[in-house]
């Protein structure tokens, strides 16, 4: 396993592109309340797409049908948006999105409450939240892959949570899945040194019950096994001299 280092001129490229990536994520949390579909949101999002000239990473890859992966309640990850799915007040609904723009990929993800959620729900979102946040802190030179995954692991079990092991994170670039794979588990300092000017998608998958994860026969649709609730939050972060950067998040004055 390697990674590409990439250029300031490159890494500009995926922050144009997570930029995309961020604003779409963020009209998709607008619009989400009650009553509206999974397939009413991957619309929009491929609406916005072709207005500002953009490709929707996910449509097609490897045979996906839709432009994002949405997941409700139980499902973890690539969930099919459909217009027959409804929301419904008390879900939780994670959109996993990515752009290409001129030759390079951007990449995140959000959990979002339809209306009112239970405690429960919430205190699931803020956790994995807060777990993606210690695992960009250890995005830094110097710094290895375990030291990311134990960032997130030792804080989501501290919080009687269990993070997804069969779905990782990945390297980002031209290709939206390059090497090195980034485990949401692991041992700090072990695994690839981190170096300036490698690109990472971090992405926690974090259950309130068992870890373990199987395929509905859609052929894509992950859910936990047990049927609880999960949650899904990622960002492209840039690791540089001076720490982690990420690159998914609105800036101003950022793309489109």
């Amino acid at each position: 396993m390697s990674a590409s280092l990439k250029s300031p001129e490159q890494i500009g490229h995926i922050r144009k592109a997570s930029q995309y990536v961020a604003r779409v994520l963020a009209a998709l949390g607008e619009a989400i309340r009650p009553g509206v579909t999974t397939g009413d949101l991957d619309e929009q999002a491929a609406r916005l797409c072709k207005e500002w000239g953009v490709e929707a990473a996910f449509k097609g890859l490897y045979g996906f049908p839709r432009s994002v992966c949405i997941s409700v309640n139980e499902e973890v990850v690539h969930g099919i948006p459909s217009p027959t799915r409804v929301l419904r007040e008390g879900d939780i609904v994670s959109c996993d999105f990515g752009v290409r723009c001129e030759g390079f990929f951007g990449d995140a993800a959000r959990t979002y409450a339809v209306g009112r959620v239970a405690d429960a729900a919430r205190r699931l979102m803020d956790v994995t939240w807060e777990s993606l946040q210690r695992g960009i802190a250890q995005c830094r030179p110097g710094n290895r892959i375990g030291d990311i995954g134990w960032a997130v692991q030792s804080y989501v079990e501290s919080q009687g949570y269990a993070v997804v092991r069969d779905f990782v994170g990945h390297g980002i670039g031209r290709r939206l899945h390059e090497d090195p794979q980034v485990p949401n588990y692991g041992i700090a300092g072990k695994g690839m040194r981190l170096h300036p000017g490698m690109v990472l998608a971090l992405e926690p998958m974090v259950c309130v019950g068992t870890h373990e994860v199987e395929t509905l026969d859609d052929g894509w649709t992950v859910v936990t096994k047990d049927r609880r609730l999960s949650a899904h939050y990622e960002d492209t972060v840039a690791v540089t001299e001076d720490g982690p950067v990420v690159l998914s998040r609105i800036e101003h004055g950022g793309a489109p």
